[in-house]
């Protein structure tokens, strides 16, 4: 059975780039469009990993994860935020708010799949 992955970002372009290089590693990937529709979809059902953006319309990454890992269901699940805010404070807000790993934009999709396969065990 493969891995389930949540991909939670408001660019299309992005959604399709960082999806199809995780689905072609042969993960199941999920998307969401912002914050709000991941947090949902965090509540739901259970991933080995989420990626997500912070800057969103809705609700943003940050405050995502922060209300996600509230939630039972992926309260453990790792989280890379991958966005363009490079901040040691942003930083900082997110590691508070429950992400294990910070990569900023643009990413090398070949980094990315690394450091997935290193968090979820692979």
């Amino acid at each position: 059975m493969s891995k389930k992955v949540l991909l939670v970002d408001d660019s299309e372009s992005m959604r399709k780039i960082a999806g199809k290089a995780i689905s072609d590693a042969g993960y199941d990937v999920v998307t969401a469009e912002d914050g709000k529709v991941g947090l949902v979809k965090m509540q739901q059902e259970k991933y080995d990993a989420i990626i997500s953006d912070v800057n969103m319309p809705n609700m943003n990454g940050l405050e995502m994860v922060k209300a996600g890992k509230d939630h039972i269901t992926n309260k453990y699940t790792p989280v890379i935020m991958l966005t363009t805010e490079s901040s040691d404070e942003m930083r900082q807000k997110g590691k508070e708010a429950g992400a294990k790993v910070w990569m900023v934009k643009p990413f090398n999709p070949e980094q990315l799949l690394g450091v997935l396969r290193q968090l979820i065990g692979e």
